[in-house]
């Protein structure tokens, strides 16, 4: 096992400049996933960790070593790829063995690495068969088998899921899970899937154009996102997005008037904010909630919207609705029976805990612990 250290890594092709200020350490043995969009840099950076891409700038530490010019074999990393990549015309105990013989292990070695690999896969019985009679998850587990027996410091998975159908991912997600518990080795995975993400990892990289927006463990991203992005790319449903301006300003945070007329209170920090500047708000779809015919509330609190239909999941339903004050409509949890018909008025509140507010810039307010807040 092995701890990385990335300092002021960069890459460009030429004039056009891919990655830019990276930093980041990763612990031994933690489980890392870097996530965010297509086109990114995720996988990019993967690679340049992997050795299959040039630095062009900074350093790259695996252990104690600085591993820029050295080649991949000579890194102490293993990488499984989205496609299998596995020799049709051997059997899965020969795709597994391959590389250990090209390293000149003795048959003892080959054989308990190969066997070990696949009894930690459940595959063992499926060893004198051809890839083209496995299943798909099978034949990913044939190609993480073949990573596991090099007993590498470093796993990197690159996308390991995309090729397999809902219900297999979701399996293989737990596979994951427990292979990292087993191994307790370092352990880099890219994706796109931000549900994946939050499943799988101890921390989470989220990239964007190129640059780290933030790291964190799941439940730091979730809760207290640094910026609008991260608020935005991570949660499924979405975060929903008010455009909104300071109205006022106290030590229990600020109050922001949205386009409406509607005023929320925001339990945030203040530093440098300002009376008069604009702010987008942003509340979870958990957390907004429909207020029933005669409830006490404050009506120049009240956010007024129109539904439009409702996606019922079984255990739980969405509401998605059209707002004036939402940038982009809202989507808001509501119990699984709910109906509501289509251009239906709909009167929400949020507490003023749950709420999140940007500056112009993207920049998150923190937001205030229990002690320093008003009751919501």
């Amino acid at each position: 096992m092995a701890q990385l250290q990335i300092r002021d890594l960069r890459k460009t092709y030429g004039d056009a400049e891919v990655m830019r200020d990276i930093n980041l350490d990763i612990a031994d043995g933690e489980f890392t996933v870097f996530v965010g969009p297509s086109g990114c840099g995720k996988s990019t950076l993967l690679r340049m960790i992997a050795g299959l891409e040039e630095i062009s700038e900074g350093d790259l530490f695996i252990g104690e070593r600085r591993v820029n010019d050295l080649p991949p074999s000579k890194r102490g990393i293993a990488m499984v790829f989205q496609s299998y990549a596995l020799y049709p015309h051997m059997n899965l105990y020969d795709n597994m063995a391959f590389g250990l013989k090209l390293a000149g292990k003795s048959k003892a070695d080959i054989d308990q690495a190969v066997r070990d690999a696949a009894r930690i896969l459940h595959i063992d019985h499926l060893l004198d068969r051809k890839p083209r009679q496995l299943s798909g998850g099978q034949r990913q587990r044939v190609a993480i088998g073949r990573a596991i027996t090099r007993r590498p410091d470093v796993f990197l998975f690159d996308e390991p899921l995309s090729n397999l159908d809902a219900e297999l991912r979701v399996k293989m997600r737990l596979e994951f899970a427990r292979l990292h518990d087993e191994l307790k080795t370092t352990m880099i995975y890219v994706t796109h899937d931000q549900v994946e993400a939050m499943t799988l990892a101890d921390k989470i990289v989220v990239l964007s154009a190129g640059r780290i927006e933030q790291v964190g463990s799941p439940a730091e991203l979730y809760h207290a996102p640094a910026n609008r992005f991260v608020a935005g790319f991570i949660g499924s449903p979405k975060m929903n997005f008010f455009s909104g301006e300071i109205t006022a300003i106290d030590a229990d945070g600020m109050l922001v008037r949205l386009a409406s007329g509607a005023v929320q209170r925001a339990a945030v920090t203040t530093e440098n904010a300002r009376v008069g500047a604009p702010v987008t708000l942003g509340v979870r779809p958990e957390h907004l909630h429909l207020i029933e015919a005669g409830a006490a509330i404050n009506p120049a609190a009240v956010i007024q919207a129109r539904a439009s239909v409702v996606e019922s999941l079984g255990d739980v339903a969405y509401l998605y609705a059209d707002a004036d004050d939402a940038t982009d409509g809202i989507i808001v949890r509501v119990p699984p029976l709910a109906v509501l018909p289509r251009n239906t008025t709909l009167s929400l509140s949020v507490a003023s805990h749950h709420v999140h507010v940007f500056a112009a810039d993207g920049r998150a307010y923190a937001r205030l612990q229990p002690a320093h807040r008003q009751a919501a």
